[in-house]
Parts: C-alpha cells; structure tokens; sequence
C-alpha cells in the first residue's frame, strides 16, 4: 500500500466521522473515494454505521462495485450509487448518500432545494431530483444494482448534488474534503430554506450571486475540515 492511499484512507476514516458528528450521516448512509492507485477502483467502508468507521473497515471496490478485499465482510448494498457515478463522472473524485432530515422534507414534497446562503452555493443553481419509479417502477427505494445506479448518475448530469425521492440525497465532489464540506453546506442550506419557507416566500441566491460564492477557496475549506476533525 502506498503512502497516498494510507493517507486516502484514513481521511475516509475521517470523513466518515465528520459527516456523521454534523448529523449528515446517521446509522445509515456512507461516504466513498476514488482510489488513489488503481484506475476505476474506490474505497468505501464496509457495511457500518458511520461513526463506527475504522481504518480497518475501509474495503476496495472494483469499478462495478465488486469488493476485491473484504470478501465475506458485510457489504453496503447501495455500493452501485458510487460505482456508477464514478463511472459516469472522470471528475468526481468522492462521494456521499445520506438521509439527512433537513434534506428529506425537500424529498418527501418534491420541493427543489435552492441555495440561500453563501455557502448553499456550492449545491449549484440546480438540484435534479430522481424519482426511481420512473424506469422501475415501485421499489424498496434502494439502489442495489448498477442499472438503478446508472440511472442515478444519468439524473444527477453535472450537478454536484441530486435528491431521490422520499429517500435522501447524493453529493459528489472534486477532493474529499470539498465533497465533505459541500455535503455539510447543503444540509445547512436545506435547514435554512425549511424555515424561511415558514416566515414567507423564498428568494435564492441571484446567478451571479451561485457562480461568486460557489468558489471557496481551498484554505477554508481546509480551515472547515481541521476543526472538524479535531472534533470527530
């Protein structure tokens, strides 16, 4: 193992921690990385809840999904939403399926989330929305094949965010620690619009306004992830 994957790893580790100690992830949802080393390859835990994560939980996957350590181990069985949208994305190097309950209101209504602060920016000016009934049908609402995850990835397009009807959101991001902070901005964004929409009618931020603020500089989002992890 090299030292860039022990260190891939172990902020995955981390990762795992920091999105479940700001409620993003609870018992469920998981958080995965490209492989550093191996093409098409990722990283992602084996199936437990997230806070429970250790370095010796952190499996690899092949591109469709396969473990190729860990085998026997408990597998995750919404592995394909990461196999497929890195499949689909060359640019996406993490991602994050959650529930969190500032987002599932937005799910459960078919409400589009748009962003209402500063850092909100960093969902986009859109944020799609993938029912799953539409190529299947009725479902467990899981996504537990590559053709369910594939058609995941085709919804989410470009954006760096999609929810999933009465069932959560993905967020995707270029580095782990964007993605984390990205995953932490959008709940929060979520949280504030929920309540806004309580006071009145709900004015996002302007075109220019997203394209400005969705460009945090690298240092704060480094700032964000230290005080993070020292609490994880």
């Amino acid at each position: 193992m090299t030292s860039t994957e022990q260190t891939c790893r172990a902020e995955l580790v981390l990762a795992n921690h920091i999105l479940a100690n700001a409620g993003v992830l609870d018992a469920f949802g998981h958080v995965s990385v490209r492989h550093p080393d191996r093409d098409g390859h990722f990283l992602l835990s084996q199936s437990k809840a997230p806070e429970l994560v250790q370095a010796d939980d952190i499996l690899e996957y092949d591109a469709d999904a396969v473990p190729v350590d860990g085998v026997g181990r408990p597998q995750y069985s919404e592995r394909f939403i990461h196999s497929e949208i890195y499949r689909a994305r060359p640019d996406v190097l993490a991602i994050c399926h959650h529930h969190s309950p500032s987002v599932m209101p937005f799910c459960v209504a078919g409400l589009p989330v748009v962003p209402v602060y500063q850092h909100g920016a960093l969902i986009g000016r859109h944020v799609p929305m993938w029912d799953s009934r539409d190529e299947f049908g009725d479902t467990n609402l899981l996504v537990t094949n590559g053709a369910q995850g594939a058609s995941l990835a085709r919804a989410l397009g470009s954006a760096s965010m999609v929810l999933m009807r009465h069932h959560g959101a993905t967020v995707v991001g270029l580095r782990l620690k964007e993605m984390v902070f990205r995953a932490v901005a959008a709940c929060k964004n979520a949280e504030y619009q929920y309540r806004a929409m309580a006071l009145g009618p709900v004015h996002g931020l302007t075109a220019g306004e997203i394209e400005m603020a969705a460009k945090v500089p690298p240092a704060a989002v480094d700032r964000a992830w230290d005080l993070w992890a020292r609490d994880a």
